[in-house]
C-alpha cells in the first residue's frame, strides 16, 4: 500500500503538470502572439538543452546507494556530495547558456527570456536531492505537495500578468524562475528539519565513483533532450517567426498528450514488469504493455488529429490557426511514442543504460538528418517528418533491444 501511494501521489504530479502546464502556455502565447511565443518557445529550448549538463549525478545512481545504507550520517554525507555535484554541474551549464546566446543571438528578447529562464537550472537538480531522498524512503508526497505549489504559483502568476495586459516574453519567464525558487527552499527546509547534519569533507573517491556510476545515464539525457528541441534550433532560420510559433504551439500540444505514455508505463512497470520473477515473463508482458500503449497511442492521436482546429483554439486563441495542421501531422506519431515508452521498460528493468545511449544517438542523428533535408523544402512540416523519422527510429531501436535481450549476458544482468 505505501509503494501504492506513492506510485499515486507522482501520478497526481504529473497529471497536475499536464493541466497547469497547459493552462499557463495557453495564457503566455494569447498574451506575447505567435512571434512573442516563438521566442519564448526558442529560448526554452535553449535553457532545456543546458539544463541536461546538470543531470550530471542522477536518481538512478542516488537512489539505490541511499536504499542500501540507510544510517543517518551516511546519507547526509552522500547527499552532500550529491548536491555539490550537481550544483557545479548546474553553474556550468547555466554559464555555457548566458556565454552562448549572448554572443550568438542578436534578438534581445531571446536573450533575456533565455537568462531569466535559465535560473530554475541553478535550483532544480541540485535541490532535487532530496527528491532522491524522499524517493530512497518511499514517500514522495512532500515533493509532490511541494511541486503543486510551485505550479500553482506559476498559474497564478502568468494569469496576473495576463489579466495586466503584460506581451512581455522576459516577464513571464520570470514566473518560472521563481516557482524554481519556491520548490528549492521548501524541499531545503523539509530536509533540514528531518536530516541528522553532519561534519562533511570532501571525499574524492565518492565523487569520482558517483561521476563513473552516473555518466552513462547523464549522457543518455543529454542527447534525448537535444532530441526533444533540435526542431526548433533548425527551424529558426528557415521560417517566419509566425510560423515558428504555430509549430512550438502544436508540439506544445502534443508534449502534453505524450506525457500520458510516460504515466501509463510509469503506473504498470512496477507490477508487470519490475515484479516479474523471470526475463522470459517480463518479455511477454511488455508486449502485452506495448500493444496496448499502441492502440491507446493510435486511438488517443486520432482523437487529438480531429479536434485539432478546436483544440488549437480553445489553448491558444486566435492567430495559431497554422498550428492546427500541423498538429493533425505530427499526431501521426503517437502511436510510436506510447511504443517506444513501452519498450524501454524492459531497458530499465535490465539496467542496461548504455542502450539508451545507443537509442537517443540514433534517434538524434535521425532527426538532423531528416530536418537537415526537409526543412529548407517544407518548412515546418519537414521538422514534423524529422520528428516522425526520430520517433520510429526509437522503436526500431526497441525492437532491437527485445531481441538482444535474449543473450545470456542481457540474462545475467537482469539478475
Amino acid at each position: 500500500m505505501k509503494i501504492a501511494r506513492n506510485v499515486l501521489w507522482l501520478v497526481l504530479e504529473r497529471g497536475l503538470q499536464v493541466v497547469f502546464g497547459i493552462v499557463a502556455i495557453g495564457l503566455i502565447a494569447r498574451a506575447v502572439g505567435p512571434e512573442g511565443f516563438a521566442k519564448f518557445q526558442y529560448a526554452q529550448s535553449l535553457v532545456l538543452i543546458a539544463a541536461s549538463i546538470a543531470l550530471i549525478c542522477g536518481g538512478e545512481v542516488v537512489v539505490p546507494r541511499l536504499v542500501g545504507n540507510p544510517a543517518p550520517e551516511a546519507q547526509y554525507r552522500l547527499l552532500a556530495h550529491v548536491f555539490g555535484l550537481r550544483a557545479l554541474a548546474a553553474v556550468t551549464g547555466y554559464l555555457l547558456l548566458v556565454g552562448v546566446i549572448t554572443m550568438t543571438e542578436g534578438d534581445k528578447v531571446i536573450v533575456l527570456t533565455a537568462i531569466v529562464m535559465g535560473i530554475p537550472i541553478l535550483l532544480y537538480e541540485p535541490f532535487g536531492a532530496v527528491r532522491a531522498w524522499l524517493q530512497a524512503r518511499t514517500d514522495s508526497r512532500p515533493a509532490v505537495v511541494y511541486g503543486m505549489v510551485g505550479l500553482t504559483f506559476r498559474v497564478i502568476a502568468v494569469a496576473a500578468l495576463y489579466l495586466a495586459g503584460l506581451d512581455s516574453a522576459p516577464a513571464f519567464a520570470w514566473a518560472f524562475a521563481v516557482e524554481s525558487l519556491l520548490c528549492a527552499m521548501l524541499l531545503a527546509r523539509y530536509y533540514r528539519q528531518r536530516s541528522l547534519r553532519v561534519a562533511v569533507h570532501l571525499n574524492w573517491p565518492l565523487a569520482r565513483l558517483l561521476l563513473r556510476d552516473g555518466m552513462v545515464f547523464w549522457v543518455s539525457m543529454i542527447l534525448m533532450l537535444c532530441a526533444k528541441r533540435v526542431d526548433q534550433l533548425l527551424l529558426k532560420p528557415h521560417i517566419s517567426l509566425f510560423e515558428l510559433g504555430g509549430y512550438s504551439a502544436s508540439m506544445q500540444v502534443l508534449d502534453n498528450f505524450m506525457m500520458l505514455g510516460a504515466i501509463v508505463a510509469t503506473s504498470v512497470a512496477p507490477l508487470m514488469i519490475y515484479a516479474q520473477p523471470s526475463l522470459a515473463l517480463v518479455r511477454r508482458n511488455v508486449l502485452y504493455v506495448a500493444a496496448g500503449m499502441v492502440a491507446l497511442g493510435v486511438a488517443g492521436g486520432a482523437v487529438l488529429a480531429y479536434c485539432a482546429p478546436w483544440i488549437i483554439a480553445l489553448i491558444y486563441g486566435e492567430h495559431y490557426e497554422v498550428a492546427a495542421n500541423l498538429l493533425r501531422l505530427s499526431a501521426m506519431a503517437s502511436g510510436l511514442v506510447f511504443a517506444d515508452a513501452a519498450l524501454s521498460l524492459l531497458v530499465i528493468y535490465l539496467r542496461k543504460p548504455n542502450w539508451l545511449v545507443e537509442k537517443w544517438f540514433l534517434v538524434l542523428f535521425t532527426m538532423i538528418v531528416v530536418d537537415v533535408i526537409a526543412i529548407p523544402i517544407h518548412g515546418a512540416r519537414g521538422a514534423i517528418y524529422g520528428y516522425i523519422a526520430g520517433n520510429a527510429m526509437a522503436v526500431i531501436a526497441g525492437i532491437g533491444f527485445f531481441l538482444r535481450s535474449r543473450e545470456p549476458v542481457a540474462v545475467q544482468q537482469a539478475v
